[in-house]
């Protein structure tokens, strides 16, 4: 048809044809008929009962000729039976079944066919058929048409006799792929989720650029740290140094650095104000968690953020707690950027999760039961905790979960208690203690989702696919990157 080779006419048929109890009628007689057949003559001194109609003619046919038999007026009622009202019939149903039967219709009796549909004696059947003409376009062969123009067409001049297919604008167009939500942003939610629900706040984490203070020196982490080497580090060059921070803190923590305090020898190395003025993409957000700690000590002795701190502080000398200072419970999930050798597992760009718990007397036990509710909520119940290094937590724990597909134990964070070396400089009350972990938003997402392949990033499409796509899709993928912890 769309090529227009015939047309054709449709047709609509409509016949009728018996139902097996229609058919019995045809060879037996309606039930009414049955029913008047069996009775005795008008004025017999016997009429037939009812049990006796049952046995003559069948349950069913009494039930249904009777009631029919007395509308007509073909039976009357004599005592406690029934006899002939009439001495002739007509039997009209099987006439018009007969008539079905032969024609499949009734001529010019559609209300009497109407009532035979209603009793279920005859159904109707529905059709068609079709009357085909030769079209314009007729042929007794049929050629493919061209659906494109192509260069050897035009050489050849073949395309002056080809059949090139019509464009069809009408036509639904192929439903465009409008991306999905990534994992990673999936399981973000679900994370921050699960803070919120736990009474956290969210900590602001908008700047990518830190100075080398914040995110490491007021950490207590020695600036001769190997994490701080270029290779390690993305550096700024221009501008390539930040504004100094609060000059007393500043101070103590220099102090600190080179001399010690709190039950420490410090690391004795000379302190450097450039190193700790360096620009640099921040490596984890724990330098958020670091000012975060600043202001809330500030706060809980009652000074201004910005001001200089204590005049009469003294290096080793612990102010005793006041009643200033308020529990807190902080989060963050955002990204950091780390001068890595990028594969399979490792990028410089990945997602960090960072909590600080603050509050009087915190141990180490409160910081791994926190740690088995809060992955408990994630869908990973199976962990383990690995005493670890860290140059600003004192104990440290590294944190693996079961990997069922990977059947191996895999890291997901890391955690600790901050050192009285990195809080005393802020000027926290003695008591006071505070949990600090990170873990990685990659590694937890695969676990979360079952994956075992890594996940791969794609910046034009922002969705998520398997690494063994990446060959199948390399020209949509084009600049993709693989996604893994650090």
């Amino acid at each position: 048809m769309s090529k227009q080779m015939i047309t054709y006419e449709t047709h609509e048929v409509s016949s009728h044809v018996l139902t097996p109890e229609g058919s019995q009628i045809v060879r037996e007689g309606s039930h009414e008929a049955r029913v008047w057949a069996a009775l005795p003559e008008r004025g017999s001194a016997v009429p037939l009962s009812a049990q006796d109609l049952k046995k003559a003619v069948g349950d069913e046919a009494a039930k249904v000729g009777q009631g029919r038999a007395f509308k007509s007026g073909w039976i009357a009622k004599q005592g406690n039976g029934f006899i002939k009202a009439v001495s002739e019939i007509i039997d009209t149903t099987q006439i018009e079944l007969r008539e079905v039967e032969s024609s499949g219709t009734l001529a010019a009796a559609e209300k009497a066919l109407a009532e035979l549909r209603k009793r279920k004696l005859v159904i109707q059947r529905k059709g068609q058929w079709f009357t085909v003409h030769k079209g314009t376009n007729f042929s007794t062969s049929i050629a493919k048409p061209e659906t494109d123009l192509t260069i050897d067409m035009l050489a050849s001049g073949s395309w002056k006799t080809s059949s090139f297919k019509k464009y069809n604008f009408d036509a639904d167009g192929i439903p465009t792929s409008g991306g999905a939500l990534h994992p990673i942003l999936k399981v973000r939610e679900e994370i921050r989720s699960i803070f919120l629900e736990m009474g956290f706040e969210e900590m602001p984490t908008g700047n990518f650029v830190e100075s080398g203070f914040w995110c490491f020196d007021a950490l207590f982490v020695p600036q001769l740290h190997p994490a701080r080497e270029l290779q390690d580090t993305f550096y700024l060059s221009d501008p390539s140094t930040s504004l100094p921070p609060p000059s007393a803190y500043y101070e103590r923590v220099a102090h600190v650095h080179e001399h010690g305090g709190y039950g420490s020898i410090g690391y004795r190395t000379p302190w450097s104000h450039e190193e700790s003025n360096k620009l640099l993409l921040r490596t984890h957000t724990t330098a958020s968690s670091a000012a975060m700690l600043y202001k809330l000590a500030a706060k809980c002795r009652g000074e201004e953020i910005d001001a200089d701190g204590p005049g009469n502080w003294q290096p080793g000398a612990a102010k005793p707690g006041d009643d200033g200072f308020r529990p807190a419970k902080l989060f963050s999930i955002d990204r950091v950027f780390r001068n890595e050798t990028m594969d399979a597992t490792h990028l410089a760009e990945f997602h960090q999760v960072e909590g600080v718990v603050a509050d009087r007397n915190l141990t180490l036990a409160d910081l791994i039961g926190f740690m088995r509710t809060f992955f408990t909520k994630m869908g990973m119940t199976n962990l383990r905790f690995k005493p670890a290094y860290n140059p600003y937590t004192e104990p440290s724990l590294e944190i693996f979960a079961w990997h069922n597909h990977l059947e191996k134990w895999v890291e997901i964070g890391n955690s600790g208690m901050f050192r009285p070396e990195m809080l005393a400089p802020m000027g926290f009350p003695p008591d006071v203690r505070v949990h600090g972990w990170g873990i990685g938003l990659e590694r937890p997402t695969m676990i979360r989702w079952v994956l075992f392949y890594p996940l791969v990033w794609c910046e034009q499409y922002q969705v998520a696919c398997r690494a063994q796509d990446v060959h199948r899709k390399r020209r949509e993928l084009a600049g993709c990157h693989v996604l893994g912890a650090t």
